[in-house]
């Protein structure tokens, strides 16, 4: 059923802060689910200011979007990203500090030589797989999982990508599968999104929710075809 992401920012914003005085949004879910996307829209909703009546528009929340993939050492390995990223961001930002961190170069295939900073921010959304992790839900304020079939996932992936790296997304596709079936993420998410809706909606301000145990359709055959509400714009 269709949620608003300004309902979804609203219900982060009444949650406790569990990392120092910053909430944390996890937004999980396998390669081309349309995570970023998702994450995108909801970091939006919180940030836009809001008014009080006086008709003056507040100071709008500072709202901090990282992907996990900035943190990984390419291909090699799926949560690779998590000691870097708390060592580099989080445990700083519990104390009420800056962190900072190299973005990883898919091009170079190497960690960057510079840093870029990460100030405390209201409310911080990590985007990638593993984000809702075992690891990461102490943290959370608020864990969302997105879903979608699995021949469309790697046919938007290998659309981005490229025929050439069929065999990557096939081992990590792979490595997915085995972390979801160990880590038990979707029982302990709060939200689950259809990141290949059929249902009609407002993409831009709206997502499609589903119930607990809902199963993506398996097959690329039964797939509906990729549209714009549901890509992964980025990894």
């Amino acid at each position: 059923m269709p949620r608003t992401y300004q309902a979804l920012a609203e219900s982060v914003l009444s949650r406790p802060a569990r990392l120092g005085a910053v909430r944390v949004v996890g937004v999980d879910g396998r390669a081309g689910s349309g995570k970023t996307t998702f994450a995108g829209r909801l970091a939006r909703a919180l940030g836009e200011g809001r008014g009080n009546g006086d008709g003056i528009e507040r100071t709008a929340r500072r709202v901090t979007v990282l992907h996990t993939d900035d943190f990984l050492d390419g291909w090699a390995k799926l949560l690779a990203w998590q000691p870097r990223m708390r060592e580099w961001v989080l445990e700083p930002l519990g104390r009420g500090e800056a962190g900072a961190y190299r973005r990883y170069d898919w091009g170079m295939e190497r960690l960057g030589d510079e840093w870029t900073p990460v100030e405390p921010p209201d409310v911080l959304v990590v985007e990638g797989v593993g984000s809702g992790s075992v690891a990461m839900r102490p943290f959370l304020t608020l864990g969302v999982l997105v879903k979608a079939p699995r021949g469309l996932r790697l046919r938007r992936g290998l659309e981005r990508d490229g025929e050439g790296l069929r065999a990557e997304w096939e081992r990590w596709m792979a490595a997915e599968d085995e972390h979801f079936a160990g880590d038990a993420t979707e029982m302990a998410m709060d939200v689950l999104v259809d990141g290949a809706p059929e249902e009609g909606h407002d993409p831009e301000n709206e997502y499609i929710a589903v119930p607990s145990g809902w199963t993506a359709r398996a097959t690329l055959e039964d797939d509906p075809e990729s549209r714009p509400d549901g890509e992964e714009q980025s990894e």
